[in-house]
């Protein structure tokens, strides 16, 4: 096999060649699928073996399914898999979960020429393909089938995969090549953890009959057996994880789930959780979702990656490319992929582009360098600096878009209701407020930007802090408005509605909840140094625009916070969970969030692999032990609730 050294985050793409127009692959020397007809031997080898059908019709409400499978190839057996899941998934809100890996992912042309093979599929091919991602490292994942599919695609090796996800399968298909063309994939080591992603009852299947495989499965607790192969194999082995060898089964909430704060970061994750059949109630103070950090006209979807690829980098970028999924549906309405220009917009800014572009090899699809040239006639504005361009960036309208995922038979609105305490009963969170009686639920999300320390059930301090941002409403006239976002020292909007937003301020130690004159000037001038051949001539002062001021809650390490309230020995708080810190990276890093926190209350595979997981720990909000706390560390969650 050939050596690869791309740099990060790329990833190898499968080098194929085509035989009567059939894919194989070079690298393993071996067909992706049986010559005689793939797809009955996928039905044959993997869902009737697994019994799939037949499980799939047993579902009960709010059920979930979780295939996990070794090496995604063409997909082919996913596909299968969600057609079966169409054709015999009970009218409820069951879902289902599909977990692979892939070392070598087919490139996306290719991908759709193997799955032309399959007219009966075109519907569902269409549609993933849509929605794949593209070739660089990690995981990501697919919402599809309106939600009631979900596929966690790991663009890696398959032990990576199974060291780092989170999930419990309920079938398996070892798939992938032969043994003898790729030992790699079938060591004991993947076996071993294959064993740990299994609970009571985990059914597995695969193509080969090879007995040291046979052996390794058995010698993890699998009752394995042989049945016979498809076509002209004779023989494939099948079995299942008894009771006593099974892991326990994880926690699930089933419902209702409470959330403080109708901001971006509340209303995606209500609307998440609606979407999969849980019943959701929404509190905020104000009398309109988005009224907070949430409310300006335009914001950008933004992130700004690192000159080294390390975990904070792969959490942006798997952040952003999962946000260009999510806002799809919302496009031309409330989500506007314009493009976006990361300008070099002095000196440092340029040297750090350069060693980014030296150090890193991203596919075009996400972002490519472009000289002065090329930017102002992506942005039609005068650009005195090239920079990097992300195609698929652009602007969202955050209250609107709030108030559209809000408006959901399954969220409970109580707007214009403030939260007075937080207090743990029975099992139980009850939620008081100056808007009647108590809510009851058994779990609880505060997600309300800068007020969440005040709400937090602890006797403790966190290291969150509230960040003053103003931005400032353009109007038409002022200045070409840009086709795109471009964003440097400010940013600057695409006009809508007869105002394009740029800013916003970052006002350490200003507390001032209305516009001032100074930030809107401070904006005026640092994008005028920025964009100097942007602007026309103009008489009126700065404080003849209008502004709007939001407090951003920020980490100490610039990093969100998402998971279960800790307290200070590290011990979790049964039902309580945080969604918050996400600074001005909300836009972008929301979705992600949201979707990943949802699976976490349900139970269901985590969208986001443990490494990365740990840039989001809330435990690491707590301050420092002193000697006045240290004497509260002995308290269980009851007795350190205010």
């Amino acid at each position: 096999m050939r050596e690869y050294n791309l740099k990060p985050p790329a990833i190898e793409a499968a080098d194929l060649q085509w035989r009567d127009g059939i894919p194989e692959s070079r690298q393993f020397g071996d067909v992706y699928f049986s010559r005689d007809n793939g797809l009955e031997e996928t039905r044959y080898v993997f869902l009737q073996q697994n019994e799939l059908p037949e499980r799939f019709r047993a579902l009960e409400d709010n059920d979930v399914f979780v295939v996990a499978e070794t090496g995604f190839g063409t997909g082919l057996n996913f596909l299968a898999t969600w057609q079966a899941w169409r054709e015999n998934r009970p009218h409820n809100h069951a879902i289902l979960h599909f977990v692979s890996a892939e070392r070598f992912p087919i490139a996306p042309e290719d991908l759709a020429r193997a799955l032309e093979l399959w007219p009966e599929l075109k519907p569902l091919a269409d549609e993933l393909l849509s929605s794949y991602p593209p070739l660089f490292r990690g995981t990501h994942r697919l919402v599809l089938d309106g939600g009631r599919v979900r596929l966690t695609l790991f663009f890696g090796d398959v032990v990576d995969a199974w060291s780092t996800l989170t999930f419990q399968a309920d079938a398996w298909f070892l798939d992938g090549f032969a043994p003898a063309c790729n030992p790699d994939m079938w060591l004991d080591e993947g076996i071993r953890l294959i064993r740990r992603h299994s609970k009571a009852g985990t059914t597995i299947a695969t193509f080969t009959a090879v007995g040291r495989i046979r052996r390794a499965l058995q010698g993890q607790g699998f009752a394995m057996r042989k049945a016979p192969g498809f076509g002209r194999k004779r023989d494939m082995i099948v079995g299942y994880l008894p009771p006593e060898e099974a892991e326990p089964a994880q926690p699930r909430t089933s419902g209702p789930v409470a959330i403080i704060g109708a901001g971006l970061a509340g209303s995606l994750l209500a609307n998440n959780l609606a979407q999969r059949g849980i019943e959701v109630v929404l509190i905020d103070a104000e009398q309109k979702a988005g009224a907070g950090a949430s409310g300006n006209l335009q914001g950008a979807s933004y992130v700004k990656l690192g000159v080294d690829f390390n975990a904070q980098t792969e959490l942006a970028l798997t952040a952003l490319n999962f946000a260009y999924q999510a806002y799809e549906p919302f496009r031309g309405r409330f989500w506007h992929p314009t493009g976006l220009l990361q300008l070099a917009w002095n000196e440092q800014e340029s040297d750090r582009q350069t060693r980014f572009l030296d150090r890193n090899h991203y596919p075009e699809t996400l972002l490519y360098p472009v000289d002065a040239s090329t930017a102002t006639d992506l942005t039609g504005v005068p650009c005195p600096f090239g920079g990097l361009w992300f195609p698929r960036s652009g602007w969202l309208s955050p209250q609107t878009i709030c108030q559209r995922l809000i408006d959901h038979p399954r969220i409970h609105q109580r707007l214009g209701v403030e939260v007075r305490r937080l207090t743990p009963c029975n099992g139980k969170w009850h939620i008081a407020s100056d808007g009647g009686p108590d809510t009851i639920v058994e779990s609880l999300v505060i997600a309300a930007g800068h007020l969440t320390p005040q709400l937090i059930p602890l006797q403790s301090s966190f290291r969150f802090k509230a960040i003053r941002g103003q931005v400032t409403h353009l109007p038409e006239g002022l200045l070409k408005a840009p086709r795109a976002v471009i964003c440097g020292e400010k940013y600057l909007n695409p006009m809508a509605g007869g105002t394009a937003v740029t800013g916003a301020t970052f006002d350490l130690h200003n507390a001032a909840p209305h516009p001032t004159e100074q930030s809107n000037q401070e904006n005026l001038d640092k994008l005028r140094t920025m964009l100097p051949d942007a602007f026309k001539d103009h008489p009126e002062p700065s404080g003849t625009f209008e502004g709007r001021v939001g407090f951003r809650c920020t980490t100490h390490d610039y990093q969100p916070v998402v998971g279960p309230v800790k307290d200070m020995e590290g011990r979790k708080l049964d039902g309580i969970y945080l969604f918050t810190g996400l600074g001005s990276k909300g836009i972008s890093y929301a979705p992600l969030l949201a979707e990943y926190l949802a699976d976490r209350l349900l139970g269901h595979p985590e969208a986001i692999p443990g490494p990365l997981q740990k840039l989001l720990d809330p435990g690491r909000m707590n301050r420092a032990k002193t000697k006045d706390n240290r004497k509260n560390t002995e308290l269980s969650s009851n007795e350190a609730v205010k």
